[in-house]
């Protein structure tokens, strides 16, 4: 019997996203693709790669509460207070925005707002057993077994802490410095005048530094007390892919063997996260429509500093793909069903 999945948030790039995986995926009828200002739209007229005759839904949590999973790929305030209803209604949920992935004290540090249920704000120790941040592999595949509500990490962090969680016990504390590449896809569908053709093209540009809010996700859930970490991301003039390139300080003692030791043992076990040879470095497009990761790390003897480069898709381990693998794991279902690493090339 297929498991009944809901949609909200479904006219934009990670819930077209979603809707893409989903088509194929072996145990997930989608049972309601709602869109709050494209109701009753046809799909196809956003997406022509999802040809048919279905519309988006308006958003009604009766119909959402029928559902054995929703996933919510909305901006973080609707997601809030939607997020919560489902949740004291006993449905599962796996939010894509920052809603609830930090403390309350996070949240309002980097989104400026209050955070009106401190029992779901999962980077607080109080918070409610049920809800969780969903990054399998850095140690949060049992606790998302058994959620109820998975704060599905950002695309920024995700790519960033799987490069160096594995690596924390090796690294001094205050050293690390991130510079990630993202597609434009990963501002969203909406028409902005910084992301016309004419002007992403043959272009390349830093924003948001130095305190986009991403910075604060990645130092709450990287592991130990590494400190302070200097992010910068920047928009490629490409539509999807993630590149993050992350250099750090290594501790006494710490050369290139055990880097790679760390790395190759962190994720020998894991089917999305591939560990490359030292020299070797991850593509983007290698991992486009996938929810695969690769990495590799470099060490300079020289300075002391490791360079760890990690890739993913943006939408797929960055946000889709990655709100599969958290639902799979919570109704039970086989963790790569409906998934791959292998990516589109060329």
């Amino acid at each position: 019997m297929a498991h009944r999945l809901g949609i909200v948030g479904a006219s934009g790039y990670g819930g077209a996203e979603l809707l893409r995986l989903a088509a194929t995926h072996p145990a997930f009828e989608v049972a309601v693709v709602a869109a709050h200002s494209q109701a009753g739209t046809p799909i196809v007229d956003l997406f022509p790669n999802l040809a048919g005759t279905r519309v988006f839904d308006a958003i009604e949590v009766g119909a959402l509460a029928e559902c054995d999973v929703v996933v919510l790929a909305t901006p973080h305030d609707v997601a809030l207070e939607l997020g919560a209803e489902l949740f004291d209604a006993g449905v599962r949920v796996v939010d894509l925005s920052a809603a609830f992935r930090l403390s309350v004290d996070g949240f309002a540090t980097w989104y400026g707002g209050t955070h009106d249920r401190p029992d779901l704000a999962t980077g607080d120790a109080a918070a409610d057993p049920a809800a969780v941040y969903g990054l399998p592999e850095l140690g949060h595949r049992e606790a998302v077994r058994g959620a109820t509500l998975v704060a599905n990490p950002g695309c920024y962090p995700t790519a960033t802490l799987l490069g160096l969680a594995p690596l924390a016990g090796l690294l001094q504390p205050g050293t690390i410095v991130v510079d990630a590449k993202s597609g434009t896809s990963g501002a969203g569908r909406a028409a902005k005048d910084t992301l016309h053709f004419s002007h992403v093209h043959g272009d390349l540009s830093a924003y948001g530094a130095p305190g986009h809010r991403h910075t604060g996700e990645i130092e709450r859930w990287l592991p130990g007390d590494l400190g302070a970490v200097s992010f910068t991301p920047h928009l490629v003039p490409m539509a999807r892919g993630l590149l993050a390139t992350c250099y750090a300080t290594l501790a006494d003692g710490v050369d290139a063997a055990a880097v790679q030791d760390a790395l190759t043992t962190a994720y020998a076990d894991e089917p999305f996260v591939h560990v490359l040879a030292p020299g070797r470095f991850p593509h983007t497009k290698a991992l486009a429509g996938s929810n695969g990761c690769q990495l590799s790390a470099v060490v300079d003897g020289r300075t002391g500093r490791v360079t760890v480069t990690s890739a993913i898709d943006n939408l797929g381990k960055g946000a889709a793909g990655q709100a599969l693998q958290n639902a799979n794991l919570m109704l039970g279902i086989e963790e790569t069903a409906g998934l791959t690493t292998v990516g589109v090339y060329p």
